[in-house]
């Protein structure tokens, strides 16, 4: 039978070395979970010996060696993939919930995390927590990593007790938050790609095959008049030709116009009112923020976080001006002693079926069980959405490039039937 060297943690959150016999790696590691260790290394020990002379050297090249790491501040990365952010909270959770304690439990995922700016921040939060600030404090100090969702949750996870459980629920919101953000791009996505190509192909067809047939009905036509088709699509190849500058101007001012409205609340208001209109689209976007919102409202509730306090926080994390205002008006109306339904059913952003599911969680007193039963409804109605949007889309995106080509097409040939036909004639 093998032998593995471990290196695994106790109860205590000592860290300890020793060999073990086992069938396989994965037999060690239940053996070792089974004793009450949590093992962090399990390696044959005939290949941790011929690692070690290796990490010897390396550690004293390092160590000899006068190179020292630049870094340029500005440059630095400061934000990680809520990926990450989501493994690194499961993570925690385990750990926590074996026993570990919090400090403990931080130095270990920060010796193993491979994001460079997490494994940092991680390294600051426990630095922080032995200086004796509580965790919610320590994330509060990152908020471009940790939002007010995620420390407001953690908050409470530590006064009522259940950390652990608390960074559970944070990890599964993320999750679900993550797969809904993916299914509403992944709709959006196929068009982008169709039209990106169909101009693509305009372009090559308005700058290298429109003039040399411009040059064909010149020679052969002896200036008579166009159809005007023709006259259109040869005007136009001339515009992208001669101003192709003006165009992409013209495009670059759009998107900075739209991304300068968007940075003021007026502005901002109006684009999200028009996105929530966009035929098609505009119920994909209404579907996902409803989901959204009733996932992170509920998900705050359940935790223990005051209801004020969480349609705050619902409310900075809309990603909506609409739904925020809707939120403000639930906000109010709650904080002077009233339902949350009225306002909710007065703002015209919640759907009939929301209303009255959040009329009978608030009668029956099991409104965040009922706010995340809507969140998984509207999960799969955002699941539908997608899935209609792209069998709708399809055909219709494909007869648009037919359109946009086929009348470029149709503009150079009908010149060539007048030229056939004085050739019979």
């Amino acid at each position: 039978m093998p032998s593995f060297a471990y290196t695994a943690l106790d109860a205590r959150g000592q860290e300890v070395r020793d060999i073990m016999e086992a069938g396989s790696e994965q037999d060690a590691v239940a053996a070792l979970r089974q004793a009450g260790y949590y093992p962090t290394s399990v390696v044959e020990a005939s290949k941790a010996k011929a690692k070690a002379p290796k990490a010897a050297k390396a550690t004293k090249a390092k160590g000899g060696g006068m190179k020292k790491e630049l870094s340029i501040s500005f440059l630095e990365r400061k934000t990680i993939k809520p990926k990450v952010l989501m493994i690194f909270t499961r993570q925690l959770a385990t750990l926590i919930d074996s026993g570990l304690p919090l400090l403990r439990g931080l130095n270990v995922l920060g010796k193993q995390e491979p994001d460079p700016v997490l494994r940092k921040t991680i390294g600051k939060l426990a630095d922080t927590v032995q200086g004796g600030s509580t965790f919610s404090d320590a994330l509060n100090q990152h908020p471009r990593i940790f939002n007010k969702l995620y420390v407001n949750m953690v908050k409470a996870g530590e006064l009522g007790g259940v950390m652990e459980l608390v960074l559970v629920r944070l990890a599964d919101f993320q999750e679900k938050a993550q797969k809904l953000k993916n299914k509403v791009m992944s709709a959006m996505f196929y068009p982008i790609i169709v039209l990106v190509i169909a101009i693509a192909i305009m372009a090559f067809l308005l700058v290298y095959i429109v003039p040399k047939f411009e040059q064909i009905f010149n020679d052969m036509l002896g200036g008579k008049a166009l159809p005007a088709l023709t006259q259109f699509v040869i005007d136009t190849s001339k515009l992208v030709q001669n101003q192709w500058y003006l165009i992409i101007g013209a495009v670059v001012l759009v998107f900075a116009g739209l991304n300068l409205a968007n940075r003021y609340p007026k502005g901002r208001h109006v684009l999200d009112s028009i996105k929530l209109k966009i035929p098609l689209f505009g119920d994909l976007i209404r579907k996902g923020a409803i989901a959204r919102f009733s996932r992170t409202l509920g998900t705050l509730v359940t935790s223990g976080v005051p209801i004020l306090q969480a349609l705050n926080i619902t409310r900075e994390t809309a990603g909506n001006v609409v739904l925020s205002d809707a939120i403000q008006k639930v906000h109010d109306s709650v904080k002077e002693g009233e339902s949350i339904v009225t306002p909710a059913e007065k703002s015209g952003m919640f759907p009939p079926m929301v209303v009255s599911m959040i009329d009978v969680g608030e009668e029956t007193g099991q409104l965040p069980e009922m706010l995340l039963k809507i969140a998984d409804v509207y999960d799969d109605e955002v699941d539908n959405t997608v899935a209609g949007l792209t069998s709708l889309l399809e055909p219709i995106m494909i007869v648009f490039l037919a359109v946009v080509v086929g009348t470029i097409v149709i503009a150079l040939f009908l010149p060539l039937i007048s030229i056939i036909q004085g050739l019979q004639s």
